[in-house]
């Protein structure tokens, strides 16, 4: 049985919120100016809070700086939040995976400004994977069938669709492998390591931070499915918003520096950083397409 997480109002509002600068600083005055004096700027959950928020706060400081207002760093409860906050009016800027700006593009007008590039400014791609124990009997993902298969969260990219479009492609029925929502990549990933599934969704960026950090030992494990490239996360900002603002935010985030989202690459698994780059609507076609092909809406994210 899947497990779906469903939004409710509170939940929406429930976002853990870091203040980068004070409120009262002076907004700029004129065409382009800071709206409402400040700039909320969205994060989705792709990995534990606590780890993401002293990244973002490099990025979202030096952000800050070449806009002249104040930058305020929302790291929300889960994908759909992020979705809902946006189409509300509750941030200006956001960073969403791949899957979630389909959504976000639909249903919350936003648009896809700028994304991670390596140290020659190319635009830098992650894979999702799905892992077995090295023992495991499973082989290929046509063995997935009656095992237990533990995906990140509904609506996550590389965490629940393309595992579940691949199954699809390998001809195995919906209720054929007992999917386990980990509640994150992280989770995931420790479902699998503790011996609770059969197999697990890990993805590229995953994969290297906790082999990095040491909390997993690629060599009692084995990748039985690879994902076509995936571009990595768009930051995107509301298509509302003034078209003076909009151009500022335009060139500063493509005016940061490498060193300004060092930290934040360092989780997307782009190493050496390079700078942001300018992404557009069609960078993530086929996301729309996959989207399409699944038949899934902003219901299942």
């Amino acid at each position: 049985m899947r497990v779906r997480t469903r939004l409710t109002a509170a939940a929406a509002g429930a976002l853990m919120c870091l203040t980068v600068a004070a409120c009262g600083s002076a907004e700029p005055a004129g065409a382009g100016a800071c709206p409402n004096g400040k700039v909320r700027f969205g994060v989705e959950p792709y990995e534990d809070p606590a780890k993401l928020t002293p990244a973002y706060e490099v990025l979202a400081k030096a952000l800050e700086s070449k806009l002249g207002c104040p930058v305020e760093l929302k790291v929300v409860d889960d994908y759909s939040a992020e979705v809902l906050a946006m189409r509300n009016g509750q941030l200006e800027l956001a960073q969403f995976g791949p899957l979630g700006y389909v959504f976000a593009s639909t249903k919350a007008n936003a648009q896809a400004v700028a994304s991670f590039a390596d140290s020659t400014g190319k635009l830098t791609t992650y894979t999702g994977g799905i892992w077995v124990a090295a023992d495991s009997p499973v082989k290929s993902i046509n063995d997935l069938t009656g095992k237990t298969l533990a995906l990140s969260s509904p609506g996550s990219t590389s965490g629940d669709a393309l595992p579940r479009y691949a199954l699809k492609k390998a001809g195995i029925a919906d209720d054929a492998v007992k999917i386990d929502y980990a509640g994150g990549h992280p989770e995931a990933l420790l479902a699998l390591k503790n011996a609770k599934v059969d197999a697990a969704e890990i993805n590229s960026q995953q994969l290297a931070t906790a082999t990095a950090a040491g909390t997993f030992d690629k060599s009692k494990f084995r990748q039985i499915w690879t994902s076509e490239p995936i571009p990595n996360d768009p930051i995107t900002m509301r298509g509302d918003l003034d078209k003076a603002f909009q151009d500022k935010v335009r060139e500063a985030l493509l005016g940061l520096s490498p060193s300004d989202v060092a930290k934040v690459s360092a989780f997307l698994d782009v190493d050496p950083p390079g700078p942001l780059v300018a992404v557009t609507k069609e960078t993530y076609q086929p996301l729309f397409d996959l989207a399409s092909a699944l038949g899934l809406s902003e219901d299942d994210v």
